[in-house]
């Protein structure tokens, strides 16, 4: 028994012309497929967007901080010149004639430059007159005030009321002075450099 075959033409079956055909893998007559660009998905737009206002956020905050030390160092060096200066002020006017000696010392120690250079030379004269006189002077600072101020230093004005006595002589009624001192970073403190009296 012989089975019956029916020829079929496989074009109609398989139209080829609707499929490209395969390339072997060294060949490169075609381009290769231009890659596929995706577009931002809704959910990775909200997270850059959050993050950008993170750094910002972060880069003010910063600039806030930064500006708050510098506000808070400046004022710090502002305390420090004017208490150098108030301090400054008082030794070179409380001087007893009993202890000269060591209120000169003192207020050697709380000077540089020009102004200590020049109260050494002449604090050998102004204690032997001191003592030859008998003579006592107490200062006390009534205001003071910063002129002007860089990172180095400052110009301070300090009022001053001065009281003074000699042996023998009744004691005179406290005066009136106003001075401008020079302060001077000097390592971490803050000398006198220079002192001037104010009309």
């Amino acid at each position: 028994m012989a089975l019956a075959t029916e020829s079929v033409d496989t074009e109609e079956v398989l139209d080829i012309k609707d499929y490209p055909a395969e390339h072997a893998p060294g060949d490169t007559d075609s381009a290769p497929a231009a890659p596929s660009k995706n577009p931002i998905s809704v959910v990775s737009r909200p997270i850059l967007v959050g993050v950008a206002i993170v750094a910002a956020l972060a880069a003010l905050a910063g600039w806030l901080g930064f500006r708050d030390y510098r506000a808070h160092q400046s004022q710090a060096e502002r305390s420090q010149f004017l208490q150098a200066a108030r301090q400054g002020a008082t030794n070179l006017t409380t001087i007893d004639w009993q202890q000269a000696d060591r209120d000169v010392q003192r207020i050697l120690d709380g000077a540089t430059g020009q102004f200590y250079d020049d109260f050494a030379k002449r604090s050998g004269p102004f204690i032997d007159v001191v003592k030859k006189t008998k003579s006592t002077t107490v200062g006390a600072v009534t205001g003071a005030g910063v002129e002007s101020q860089s990172d180095q230093g400052a110009q301070v004005l300090v009022a001053v009321t001065v009281t003074t006595s000699n042996a023998g002589a009744p004691q005179t009624d406290p005066r009136g002075w106003r001075l401008r001192v020079a302060v001077q970073r000097v390592g971490d403190q803050a000398k006198v450099s220079n002192v001037e009296f104010v009309q």
